[in-house]
């Protein structure tokens, strides 16, 4: 089964005193509206951040990052170090990649794939999974962070910095609200699960 359904309906109806709430309705219904309200919130953040700043705050892997932080908030992908050591992965293997085949200052242009962007693309994702698989620390929307870098989408320094200060602000968010829901996120490495 995905997610902890009766932990983070539990924590809930205990923090905020909805026993009725737990009573009444499937424990599905609850988490279902546990997780649109959060990645609402959590997006909302770094939305608006994102239209202050003129910063790409907002990039489309926060999305499932966000779906595993409020869903699955005791899985291991959704543990701070595979969501922050992931997304890093991603963005050094995407720049590299982006080095090596010479596409720094080459504008992307997903309609017009070349040699060197395919070469780029299969050189930043393959690393990107394989260093993740090898260093314990999977989280699979890691492989779109590494994907829009390794095409270009990303690519600059700073917008790189950026992105990874929005993972931790992410991080900082899914902490924050899990913990409010009394539902046990870790505070780095995924808890061991019982056989």
């Amino acid at each position: 089964m995905y997610g902890d359904l009766p932990g983070q309906v539990h924590g809930l109806a205990v923090r905020f005193r909805l026993r009725s709430l737990e009573q009444r309705h499937s424990s599905r219904w609850v988490l279902g509206t546990y997780v649109l309200v959060n990645t609402a919130i959590s997006i909302g953040i770094v939305a608006i951040i994102a239209a202050l700043t003129k910063e790409p705050f907002l990039f489309p892997s926060l999305g499932p990052t966000a779906l595993l932080l409020f869903y699955d908030a005791q899985g291991a992908q959704a543990a701070p170090r595979n969501v922050f050591c992931g997304h890093l992965i991603g963005v050094l293997a995407g720049y590299l990649a982006l080095v090596i085949f010479g596409l720094t200052t080459a504008k992307p242009d997903l309609s017009d794939v070349t040699t060197p962007r395919i070469e780029a693309a299969m050189f930043c994702l393959c690393v990107t999974a394989s260093l993740m698989v090898w260093l314990r620390v999977p989280h699979s929307p890691a492989a779109s962070t590494t994907l829009m870098v390794g095409l270009g989408l990303i690519r600059t320094p700073v917008q790189l910095s950026v992105l990874m200060f929005a993972v931790v602000l992410m991080i900082a968010q899914g902490a924050i609200i899990n913990r409010l829901a009394r539902v046990p996120y870790p505070l780095w490495a995924p808890r061991q699960r019982s056989p």
